[in-house]
């Protein structure tokens, strides 16, 4: 394996990504998507009002779980997705509109498209296990 291609293995997916700023744009892409499009307006209806303080929990966790600094998961020893969801009543519609959103968002943060791919995937598989129907 070639140096470069070693550094590049050793690369966590929030280096891929671009890093914070990057994942800031996604989370902004998101909530921005979310609270305009009536494509996803189940999805924001079971939101607050203000959607400042998700866009920062967001971002944090999309931070950490990527491989980056992972003060979300400190700050909430402990605490998973799938636990802060239990109470959602999410259907599988509801997953649809996450994924698809989180997908355009991906593409509008300028995401690689082959990073795009993967994480659409497993944000598919995530949203679909959020599912309480």
């Amino acid at each position: 394996m070639s140096a470069e291609a070693e550094a590049q293995a050793a690369e966590t997916a929030f280096d891929q990504i671009g890093g914070a700023t990057r994942v800031q744009a996604v989370v902004e892409a998101f909530y921005d998507l979310m609270d305009t499009d009536p494509a996803y307006a189940r999805l924001r209806a079971i939101h607050a009002p203000d959607l400042t303080p998700m866009r920062a929990s967001l971002a944090g966790f999309l931070t950490g779980w990527l491989g980056g600094p992972r003060d979300w998961f400190a700050a909430r020893p402990g605490v998973c997705m799938m636990s802060l969801h239990r109470s959602m009543p999410i259907d599988a519609e509801l997953a649809r509109q996450w994924t698809d959103a989180m997908g355009r968002a991906l593409d509008q943060a300028g995401v690689e498209a082959e990073m795009a791919q993967a994480l659409r995937e497993v944000f598919g598989r995530m949203s679909g296990n959020m599912t309480t129907r």
